[in-house]
């Protein structure tokens, strides 16, 4: 068990909010910023003592904005709301996601702008804390007033009428908050628009999805390098004079990382007077094309990072002015947008190493045999793997395509612009996995071509990534099903496992 992360909302970090979506650390709240809860929850209840209308308060919502509710109906103005918006369809959410979500919830509201009370936002801990996983469909939401058909999901689950995972086994909330001993909340006025009212959903997909992203950046460095040796080409596009003269700092980077891995290679000892005078660009380019990667990721990581660190509200409570203004902060378009330039730039990875895969597996590139097959015509060897990476890489192109630039109006034209940014994140996520299958065909097929160079040794990043393959699986002597090995070896990749081993090997981090 991880140490627990104290939420101020303020300074989260990626890492701190993967350990509670991943790594079992568990909530604790900042005292000064329950201090800012109460101050809003006061200034909330200060302002409807003045008899006004204040949107989603005493009001209905969106195009039923101008209705007024009456005080003694303001608690079923709420659970009307929750349950009314809880329609989202579709497969459920990963647990790690929903954590994600709660965690970035409690995030914003202790801010002090959403207006809840601090039991609200104690209830939310807790059911982090016990691991009761809310249970919300995936689909629903056009991120515009916020994720709000998954968000209602999870708060149908705080306030004891949806459906959790709760001790391995999905059952209803009311029974996970009683073993608890946890009270099912009845939301005050606002709390239950404050519940649903923001980007989360479309922000935790998108910063867990940048961690394993970092992961695929460093691999697809390694398996450039692997590729590299296992052909025969040369680092002399990777020296650092060249990428001095065009000082973007991802190629930088990850020309710096090429070097590391490709140091003290014996293939490359053995050709270095050979006729080649360049490599193609999918090896040559390399720093280019993934340090152009690099710098539109570490981009993105900054830009959502500032959304888990907003205010989301509608509307938002400024206690010292007591003030309660409508605004448009929920609006997905900031998330949205990067989430689509992400997976543009990830679509982009996928081609470059597919690429690098087609010069393994072509002999008059590689001059190994042909699809590196042992005895070819009776095998095929990677003949298929490459064409899979061919399909994956072909599908990256499609859902590179970006939601962002659609849009469709809702409630009665009252949300007649939307971001379309959950839409962004579930694609992502499908392009997050499939870039991880291709690099893994491409280490693969790399791990195979270097067998075939023995005994000369790769540079050392390259024998480390040979050594980690060869740890569960085997060359391919003869023709065998590949599927379970790309799969386990994306798994690998994804979580940073692959990529560890090599770093340990090489004495330190990749950058």
């Amino acid at each position: 068990m991880k140490s627990n992360v104290i939420l101020s909302g303020d300074g989260l970090t990626l890492e701190q909010l993967v350990n509670i979506a991943r790594g079992g650390a568990g909530i604790e709240l900042d005292a000064d910023a329950l201090l800012r809860v109460d101050a809003a929850r006061a200034c909330i209840d200060h302002r409807l003592k003045t008899g006004n209308s204040f949107y989603g308060i005493n009001t209905g919502f969106g195009a039923l904005s101008s209705v007024r509710i009456a005080d003694d109906k303001l608690v079923d103005l709420q659970l009307n709301l929750i349950r009314s918006h809880a329609c989202a369809v579709g497969e459920p959410l990963p647990d790690d996601i929903v954590r994600a979500v709660l965690t970035l919830r409690i995030q914003t509201m202790l801010r002090g702008n959403s207006g809840v009370r601090r039991h609200t936002i104690e209830i939310m801990r807790d059911c982090v804390n016990h691991d009761i996983i809310p249970i919300v469909p995936e689909r629903g939401s056009v991120g515009a007033s916020g994720d709000l058909a998954p968000l209602a999901h999870i708060a149908m689950a705080l306030i004891g009428e949806g459906s959790v995972r709760y001790k391995g086994k999905v059952i209803s909330s009311a029974e996970a908050l009683n073993a608890e001993g946890i009270e099912p909340l009845k939301p005050g006025p606002k709390e239950g628009l404050c519940l649903i009212n923001g980007t989360q959903v479309m922000t935790a997909i998108g910063l867990l999805l940048c961690h394993d992203t970092k992961n695929l950046l460093l691999t697809a460095d390694i398996a450039a390098g692997m590729t590299v040796d296992a052909i025969k080409g040369t680092p002399a596009a990777f020296d650092e004079r060249i990428q001095n003269a065009r000082p973007h700092p991802g190629q930088a980077v990850s020309a710096a990382n090429l070097r590391r891995i490709l140091s003290d290679s014996e293939i490359r000892q053995s050709h270095k007077d050979c006729d080649r005078v360049q490599d193609p660009y999918s090896l040559r380019c390399a720093p280019q094309v993934h340090g152009a990667i690099r710098d539109a990721f570490d981009h993105v990581v900054k830009k959502l990072l500032t959304e888990a660190n907003s205010s989301t509200d509608n509307p938002m409570v400024f206690a010292d002015d007591d003030e309660i203004l409508s605004g448009g902060n929920f609006h997905g378009e900031p998330v949205a947008l990067v989430l689509d330039y992400l997976a543009i730039a990830l679509a982009d990875l996928a081609n470059i190493s597919e690429r690098r895969i087609e010069k393994l597996v072509n002999p008059h590139m590689s001059g190994l045999p042909p699809f590196l097959a042992r005895d070819p015509g009776l095998n095929s060897g990677f003949m298929i793997p490459q064409v899979v990476a061919a399909a994956l890489a072909s599908e990256n192109k499609v859902l590179a395509h970006p939601a962002s630039a659609d849009s469709i109006p809702t409630s009665a034209e009252k949300k007649d612009h939307v971001s379309m940014g959950m839409n962004a994140a579930l694609k992502l996520g499908r392009i997050v996995k499939n870039v991880g299958h291709v690099i893994a065909i491409e280490v693969l097929t790399a791990a195979d071509a270097l067998e075939m160079l023995k005994p000369l040794a790769g540079g050392r990043g390259v024998e480390a990534g040979l050594e980690k393959v060869r740890q569960s699986i085997p060359a391919m002597e003869k023709d065998r099903s590949l599927s379970a090995e790309i799969e386990s070896l994306t798994e690998e990749i994804i979580s940073g496992k692959f990529l560890r081993h090599v770093q340990n090997k090489l004495g330190g981090a990749l950058n």
